[in-house]
């Protein structure tokens, strides 16, 4: 082991279930290994590994045939690596199941968390807490949405808030370059 180099600690619960799975016969190494039951005969592997930043380890699992086709043909489209996607796909989902008001849409802004059915970025709603004082209500009243809708955005918000503060900084920006050119144009215009 390298010097500093610590191991990572596996969770006691995952401990157990690996101590139990090969007490039945599931993986591990010794003559049980060959009562090794064989997987599901038709399921496709995908790796996941590398391409999130949050991403450090590599994890394999296996997928039903309809699923891994979908996963071909929605990686098509979205013109991505079906790793990729898939990696998206399991990111997205914990984040949904910890936050279920929370839905991930695609814009010309890229890749965005928004409320369930509402159309508002979240993004959106925090930049509009901000303009209202922290006034959770208050800005439920100027958005025209039950004040249970701002309070998941802002519970999003406290997990992933410097992820959350780069939109608002990029859509800042943006804004200011459209101000910018509006000026310069009515300026040309004039003279």
């Amino acid at each position: 082991m390298q010097a500093g180099h610590h191991p990572a600690r596996v969770p006691t619960a995952l401990v157990n279930v690996l101590r139990a799975a090969s007490a039945l016969g599931f993986g591990g190494t010794g003559p049980h290994r060959q009562l090794r039951r064989r997987p599901a005969p038709q399921c496709h592997g995908v790796t996941l590994s590398g391409t999130l930043p949050s991403v450090a380890e590599h994890f394999t699992l296996r997928l039903a045939p309809a699923t891994r086709q979908r996963l071909v043909e929605w990686a098509r489209r979205a013109g991505l690596p079906e790793r990729t996607l898939a990696q998206r796909y399991v990111d997205e989902g914990l984040r949904h199941d910890a936050h279920p008001l929370i839905q991930f849409l695609d814009g010309p802004s890229g890749r965005r968390a928004s409320l369930l059915g509402r159309g508002l970025d979240v993004w959106e709603v925090i930049a509009t807490i901000r303009d209202n004082d922290g006034s959770i209500p208050e800005t439920a009243d100027y958005l025209e949405v039950p004040t249970g809708l701002v309070e998941a955005a802002a519970a999003y918000y406290g997990e992933y808030k410097k992820e959350i503060d780069e939109e608002i900084a990029l859509n800042e920006a943006e804004y200011e370059r459209g101000r910018a050119s509006l000026l310069a144009a009515e300026r040309a215009l004039a003279t």
